[in-house]
């Protein structure tokens, strides 16, 4: 427990001297990404981000190029669509399977899907779920990339892919 409290303490006095970019793709930059870096599985991962979100280290890292955050970048639609699908994995996941929910209505919603399209997006995501939530371990960005590779292959949809 000592080596890691050291090595974190570490971490944040040598990180401010480099520009270092360790954010993780799923759970975004900050002192918890740093301290489970390496680490695999659901757990890593909710640990990870709780520790980013708490006690503000995350938005500090943020506003000063720290703790492998860059704070000069957009905000990409993609980023949105990852963020959201992070936080309601297990909502989504039901959703999917019945093909419909009020989480999957609200993803193809951040995903700008036009009310038209709405029904076509469901059956997409329901009929392929077994793809798109392969294994207990799929991260945010597998379930985007998944569900963007099948927007870009139904003819209705294609023009959603990003």
């Amino acid at each position: 427990m000592m080596k890691k409290i050291l090595a974190v303490v570490t971490l944040v006095v040598a990180l401010p001297l480099s520009n270092v970019a360790l954010a993780d793709q799923d759970i975004g930059c900050g002192l918890g990404s740093m301290v489970f870096a390496g680490n695999s599985g659901k757990v890593s991962k909710v640990l990870g981000a709780t520790t980013n979100g708490s006690s503000g280290n995350q938005t500090f890292g943020i506003t000063f190029g720290t703790l492998g955050c860059d704070g000069t970048g957009p905000v990409t639609s993609s980023e949105k669509l990852a963020m959201f699908i992070d936080g309601n994995m297990d909502n989504l996941a039901r959703d999917m399977a019945k093909g419909e929910g009020e989480t999957l209505a609200t993803l193809s919603e951040v995903w700008g899907i036009q009310q038209a399209d709405k029904s076509e997006f469901n059956a997409v995501a329901q009929a392929n779920f077994a793809d798109i939530f392969g294994s207990e371990n799929v991260t945010s960005q597998e379930v985007l990339v998944s569900l963007n590779t099948l927007l870009a292959q139904d003819a209705t949809l294609t023009g959603y892919s990003i």
